[in-house]
């Protein structure tokens, strides 16, 4: 008998010693903290595991500091803890915070490229964070046999890369190449740039450079969506009728640069891309448009209005439909 009640204490001892270590396991891996918000924690330089794992608790990230400490050490991170801020959840469970904590961030460059842009600029921005920009901008100026990559290049009136190197933000490694750059700029315009775009424009004849090269002018010229429909038309329709554009955004880049009013020597300056002088587009993008501008190009909005300008102050466009009452704006906005 004596002998059967401590053949039971042994089980009981053994089945509370199991019970115990998974619900250890069960803490360790699968709890989580109390508040479901994101919240920004930062781990200071020369904090412990200990003080972090205190700190997580009283944030409210982690189940006990116990549970997230014993991971730690069981799986030799102690000492890997690195400092830095953090998105944080408690959500998450104690490996995955531990996952974000110890393993080393990417160390990418990110960079954004705003809508409007041309090559050059860019080239400054790469250059600027330490990669190849002097190569970058070689490359779209002559892309060469590159373009035979992409069936929107293969133009054969394509000279350069300029409206193609689509606006966005980017992450690129700190060796990367000025030909994975550009790869990376121009498989996201080939993304972007829809079978929608391209139907559209092989419905009305319009061919793709000349889409973009609408949209590069569109996007220099004028501010909002709503607006740029507008002034798509009425630049579609100038070309229609055989009218000169008349485009300020040429015009900037022709000179080299931007002006609130142009005189009549800058209108009369030998350019081809001076489209006060040159009837239709010029030979080719003015800069790198974004999505909205290229939409915008491709489908314009007809409407009675011929002329417009930008109030200088607030940048917004004001139309007009007779040249008289063009002028009269100009004299009102001090153009």
């Amino acid at each position: 008998m004596k002998k059967y009640r401590i053949i039971l204490s042994l089980f009981f001892v053994v089945l509370i010693s199991l019970g115990g270590i998974f619900y250890l396991r069960f803490k360790v891996y699968n709890s989580t903290g109390d508040s479901s918000a994101k919240k920004t924690f930062e781990i200071i330089k020369g904090e412990g595991a200990s003080d972090i794992a205190l700190n997580l608790e009283k944030e409210s990230l982690i189940s006990g500091k116990g549970y997230f400490l014993y991971y730690l050490k069981t799986r030799n991170l102690l000492e890997k803890v690195l400092p830095g801020k953090y998105e944080l959840s408690g959500r998450m469970t104690i490996p995955e915070i531990a996952v974000l904590i110890t393993q080393k961030k990417d160390d990418s460059i990110r960079l954004t490229f705003p809508e409007g842009w041309d090559s050059k600029k860019i080239a400054g921005r790469l250059s600027e964070n330490g990669l190849n920009g002097e190569n970058f901008l070689r490359i779209a100026n002559n892309p060469g046999e590159l373009k035979n990559n992409y069936n929107f290049l293969r133009d054969s009136k394509i000279k350069t890369l300029e409206g193609f190197l689509f606006p966005d933000t980017y992450f690129f490694k700190k060796d990367e190449s000025a030909e994975s750059i550009i790869a990376k700029m121009l498989g996201n315009f080939n993304t972007q740039f829809s079978v929608a775009f391209r139907e559209e424009l092989s419905k009305k004849n319009i061919s793709v450079l000349d889409a973009i090269t609408m949209a590069s002018i569109l996007e220099k010229e004028v501010r909002s969506d709503e607006d740029r429909v507008i002034v798509s038309g009425i630049f579609w329709g100038r070309i229609k009728i055989g009218q000169a554009l008349q485009s300020c955004a040429t015009l900037s880049y022709a000179l080299g640069e931007n002006k609130k009013q142009y005189s009549y020597t800058d209108i009369q300056t030998a350019s081809p891309y001076n489209t006060y002088l040159n009837r239709g587009l010029p030979p080719s993008p003015i800069s790198n448009p974004g999505l909205s501008a290229i939409r915008s190009a491709i489908y314009p909005t007809d409407s009675n209005y011929n002329f417009f300008l930008s109030d200088p102050e607030t940048g917004k466009t004001v139309f007009s439909r007779t040249y008289e009452e063009h002028l009269t704006n100009k004299a009102k906005y001090g153009l």
